[in-house]
C-alpha cells in the first residue's frame, strides 16, 4: 500500500509541474539536440549541433532556406565560405573526423582527418567512420557542392495510409507474397505470420 501511495504522489507531482517549466525544459533539449542535414552528391547525412550563438544564428538562417556552399579539400578537411558571417566563440580545438567548425567567422570546415587550431565548434556528423567520411565528403576533390538544411531534404514530413489497401509489406518494404513467414506491416500494424 505504501508503494502505491508513493507512486501516486510521484505521479501527481510530475503531472502538476507548470507549463513554463515543461516548455523551458523542451527548449533546452531542442537546443542541445538540434539536427542539421548535410547533402553532398545526393546523399544526406545528419549532424548534431552544439548550442552556441553561432549555431543558433546558423539554424535561424537555415530555417528560412537551405544554404548551398562550394567547399574544397585541404588534406584533412573540406572547407569554404558560408557567404555570411556568424558569431564566434573561438577556442583551441583538436578537431577530429566528423567535426564541423567555424573558422574566422565565415568559413565552414568539415573534418575527415584531424587538426588543432582556434575554431568555433558547430557540431559533428553522426555515425560515420573516418573512411565513410572521406567518401561522403569527397576527400581530395575540389568544388564540392554541399547543402546545409534543418529540415529533411526529401520534403516528406509525414506518411499516412489512405485506408484503401490491405496489402501486407515486409520490413524491407516489398509486398509480402502469399505464404510469407515473419513480421509484416499491414494497415499500419506489425503482424507476425
Amino acid at each position: 500500500m505504501r508503494h502505491f501511495l508513493l507512486l501516486m504522489i510521484t505521479f501527481l507531482l510530475t503531472c502538476c509541474s507548470s507549463d513554463s517549466e515543461v516548455k523551458a525544459e523542451n527548449n533546452s533539449m531542442n537546443n542541445m539536440n538540434q539536427t542539421m542535414y548535410i547533402t553532398i552528391g545526393g546523399i544526406t547525412m545528419t549532424a548534431t549541433l552544439v548550442d552556441n550563438a553561432a549555431t543558433r544564428e546558423l539554424v535561424a538562417r537555415l530555417q528560412e532556406a537551405p544554404v548551398t556552399v562550394t567547399l574544397n579539400d585541404n588534406h584533412f578537411e573540406i572547407w569554404g565560405s558560408l557567404g555570411f558571417s556568424l558569431p564566434t566563440s573561438n577556442e583551441q580545438i583538436n578537431a577530429q573526423p566528423g567535426d564541423i567548425v567555424l573558422y574566422s567567422g565565415q568559413y565552414i570546415c568539415i573534418f575527415y582527418g584531424s587538426n588543432s587550431y582556434s575554431y568555433t565548434r558547430l557540431g559533428k556528423i553522426d555515425g560515420l567512420t573516418e573512411s565513410d567520411l572521406r567518401t561522403f565528403l569527397k576527400a581530395g576533390e575540389s568544388n564540392i557542392s554541399v547543402t546545409l538544411s534543418v529540415s529533411d531534404p526529401t520534403g516528406i514530413s509525414r506518411v499516412q495510409a489512405d485506408g484503401t489497401s490491405s496489402k501486407a509489406y515486409t520490413l524491407q518494404g516489398t509486398v509480402a507474397q502469399t505464404g510469407h513467414k515473419g513480421i509484416v506491416i499491414q494497415n499500419g500494424k506489425k503482424i507476425i505470420k
